[in-house]
């Protein structure tokens, strides 16, 4: 099971807004919950971001890093670190 530190809990709740229409949680107790029931994922690089969405399938052919990065279900942390949410 993944674990979701502070910085991934305050990350989500802060920029939860740019893959959902409203709000999904509202405390840092919420939020861990809901990335756990959607099985989100947390990655150390731009590379794993790309090799995750390669994994899951999705066609990336002529996208870069920016694209992928924009993606609404990809959450910068701040530290190096993204969060994947599918929502």
């Amino acid at each position: 099971m993944q674990e979701y530190d502070d910085a991934v809990l305050t990350c989500f709740l802060k920029k939860q807004g740019q893959l959902f229409p409203e709000d999904v949680a509202e405390s840092p107790e919420e939020a861990e919950a809901f990335l756990e029931d959607c099985m989100a994922v947390v990655v150390g690089s731009v590379r794993e971001v790309w090799e995750y969405f390669e994994e899951a399938g999705i066609d990336m052919e002529g996208a870069d890093e920016e694209e992928i990065l924009g993606a609404d279900e990809v959450f910068e942390i701040g530290d190096g670190r993204y969060l994947i949410v599918e929502g």
